[in-house]
């Protein structure tokens, strides 16, 4: 049975392409929540494929910088041959924080897609918002709140679990 069957938690949002999406950025975060990892997950899609995909490790692979985004930026970055990733949509479970969001403009990633907020670090208008800053000099579109029960329960699950 599949994390959605489980928790019963299937929404109309999965027929449409950011739901799809979302889904593949769960099975991410599942792979690292598998780990013993925080479960986020991310999936970088350009004209429709995904080219890049990230599960959170900073805790096994020993680095700070190795969440879920960075990770699937990093393999974004390998598979198309350069650092810039224009044309480019993020999707990942958590809205990122102001380290990931900091990469995500410096790739020039046209779209960012997340499933639940983070009140505590929240980089994409939650608690701080680098995405439309006219002071910087890449705005990201976004899209806030796919699967967002979904994520938001995966996260909680884990947690509640820890304790």
């Amino acid at each position: 049975m599949s994390f959605f069957e489980n928790t019963g938690l299937l929404e109309k949002a999965y027929i449409t392409r950011d739901g799809f999406f979302m889904r593949e950025a769960i099975d991410q975060a599942l792979k690292a929540r598998d780990a013993g990892e925080v479960p986020v997950g991310a999936v970088l899609v350009q004209a429709g494929k995904i080219v890049g995909r990230g599960s959170n490790c900073p805790i096994g692979s020993h680095d700070p910088t190795a969440h879920a985004e960075i990770m699937a930026l990093r393999a974004g970055g390998q598979e198309l041959g350069n650092y810039r990733l224009v044309d480019t949509d993020l999707y990942v479970t958590l809205e990122p924080c102001i380290m990931c969001m900091g990469a995500i403009i410096h790739a020039r990633v046209r779209r960012l897609v997340y499933g639940a907020p983070d009140l505590r670090v929240g980089a994409a208008g939650t608690v701080f918002d680098f995405t439309g800053d006219d002071r910087l000099n890449h705005r990201v579109e976004v899209k806030a709140g796919i699967l967002e029960d979904a994520c938001r329960k995966l996260m909680q699950d884990f947690f509640k679990d820890r304790r």
